[in-house]
C-alpha cells in the first residue's frame, strides 16, 4: 500500500513538472525574429529624438510627471530607446552561441561598422569625421571578446590579455556605449545560465541603469527560437536597416535645420 502511494506521487509530480514546463515554454512567446524587431524599432524611436526631437523646442514641453521624472516627447523617445543596445547585446550573445561560422558572422560585423561610419559620422556632426564610432564596432569587439573567453578558458592568462587589449581598443577607438558597452556584451554571456544575476548585473554596467534594464522585459519572454528573420536576405536587410536610418534621418536633419 505504501509503495502504490509513493509510486501515486511520484506520477503526480510528473505530470505536475509536465504541465510547469509546459506552461512556461508556452508564455516564453517571444521568439529571436521579435526581439530583432523590437531593438530596430526602440533604436528607431531613440534616434528620431536625438538627432531630430532633440532640436525642436516643443518636444521637451513636459506632458506629464511620474516618480519625479519629467515626461517630454523628446524624453519619451530617449526612454523607450534605451532599450535598443542591450537587445541588440543580448541577441548578439545567442548569435555567437548558434553561428556555425565565427569568421563569417564577424566579418560581417565589420563590414557593416565600416559602412555605417560615414552616416554615423555625418548625422552626428555633418561632416565625414566624427569622434566616436557607431555601435556596430562596439558588438564587432564584443564578440571578438566573447571569442576570446572560448578560446582561452583553459588559459586564464592569454584570456585577460586578450579581453585587456580588446577593452584597450574599445576606450582608444570611443565606441559607442565605450568600455561599459564590451563588459555588458560579456556578462550577458558569462551570467547566461542565471536569469537574475544576468539582468542586475547588466543594469549595473549600463550608464543608464534601470532605464536599460526595461530592455531584459522581453527578454525574460525569449523562447530560443529564431523566427521568421531567416536566410541571407532577410539578415543583411537587418543589418542594412542601421545605415539606412541613419542616412535617412541625415537628410531629414538637413532638410528641417539647414
Amino acid at each position: 500500500m505504501a509503495k502504490s502511494t509513493i509510486q501515486e506521487a511520484n506520477l503526480a509530480s510528473t505530470i505536475m513538472n509536465k504541465d510547469i514546463s509546459a506552461y512556461l515554454i508556452r508564455e516564453k512567446f517571444i521568439n529571436g525574429s521579435y526581439l530583432k524587431l523590437i531593438a530596430i524599432i526602440s533604436m528607431l524611436i531613440d534616434h528620431i529624438g536625438y538627432f531630430i526631437l532633440a532640436h525642436i523646442e516643443s518636444a521637451h514641453h513636459v506632458l506629464f510627471t511620474v516618480w519625479n521624472l519629467n515626461f517630454s516627447l523628446y524624453f519619451i523617445t530617449r526612454f523607450i530607446g534605451r532599450s535598443a543596445f542591450p537587445l541588440f547585446a543580448f541577441l548578439l550573445v545567442e548569435g555567437f552561441i548558434h553561428t556555425r561560422n565565427q569568421f563569417k558572422y564577424g566579418l560581417n560585423l565589420f563590414i557593416f561598422a565600416v559602412i555605417s561610419e560615414i552616416p554615423w559620422n555625418l548625422v552626428h556632426s555633418n561632416h565625414f569625421l566624427y569622434e566616436k564610432q557607431n555601435v556596430f564596432f562596439t558588438l564587432f569587439l564584443g564578440l571578438l571578446a566573447l571569442q576570446a573567453i572560448n578560446r582561452w578558458k583553459d588559459t586564464p592568462i592569454k584570456m585577460f590579455f586578450s579581453l585587456l587589449l580588446i577593452l584597450s581598443l574599445s576606450y582608444f577607438l570611443r565606441i559607442d556605449y565605450g568600455i561599459y558597452g564590451v563588459l555588458f556584451i560579456i556578462s550577458l554571456h558569462v551570467l547566461a545560465s542565471n536569469p537574475i544575476l544576468m539582468p542586475t548585473v547588466g543594469i549595473c554596467i549600463l550608464p543608464d541603469k534601470w532605464i536599460s534594464g526595461l530592455a531584459f522585459i522581453p527578454i525574460a519572454f525569449y523562447n530560443g527560437k529564431r523566427g521568421f528573420i531567416q536566410g541571407n536576405w532577410t539578415k543583411y536587410a537587418f543589418y542594412l536597416f542601421y545605415p539606412v536610418h541613419l542616412f535617412i534621418l541625415y537628410g531629414i536633419k538637413l532638410y528641417l535645420f539647414t
